[in-house]
């Protein structure tokens, strides 16, 4: 049996959906997991998890006989990639990194650099059933700097595109250590 049967059939097994297979240099194999959406409850992967996965990949990669050197089952983490169909729906509304596989070149109307590839904006669904990622080029104010209200806001840009034209989409990784969120209208 091959490997991405062996570690898909083990995975869904245990009620978890796989993400992502990766071999590296010295024998290293890496198995990134997530648990199945729900859209009540957003629900997230823990050690247990990984634990569990871990013991039932090696049982069955045994008995295989599939040669590796060390195993690692994680979680996808905040930079999350995104396969297929399913994960765009599921993180439709979120800020995500793309990559085109080709630059825009002369689509863009002149709107972008016609060599720009990589993307930072919301996910979105278009009216026609496909894609399309939105931003505003502004620049990022420096921490502490105050910022005129006055300033006109950037113009919003949309690009659409279809999955065949990604060479990677991810979870866009963004931190906010102080945990602090900006107040709601109506919060005193």
């Amino acid at each position: 049996m091959a490997l991405q049967d062996i570690v898909e059939q083990t995975v869904t097994g245990l009620g978890y959906e796989l993400v992502e297979i990766e071999r590296s240099a010295g024998g290293l194999l890496r198995i990134t997991i997530d648990l199945p959406w729900d859209p009540a409850q957003e629900q997230l992967v823990n050690v247990e998890d990984c634990e569990k996965v871990t013991r039932q990949l090696q049982f069955a990669l045994e008995v295989e006989g599939t040669e590796y050197k060390r195993l690692e089952v994680s979680s996808p983490g905040i930079d999350r990639p995104l396969r297929g169909q399913k994960d765009f729906e599921r993180f439709a509304g979120r800020v995500v990194d793309v990559t085109l596989k080709a630059p825009m070149g002369a689509a863009a109307a002149g709107q972008v650099s016609a060599n720009r590839k990589k993307f930072r904006g919301t996910l979105e669904r278009t009216e026609a059933g496909g894609w399309q990622i939105v931003w505003a080029d502004e620049p990022v104010a420096k921490p502490g700097a105050k910022v005129s209200k006055k300033r006109a806001a950037a113009p919003l840009q949309a690009l659409g595109f279809t999955l065949d034209e990604l060479k990677e989409a991810r979870l866009a990784s963004i931190v906010d250590f102080k945990g602090r969120q900006p107040r709601q209208t109506g919060e005193s």
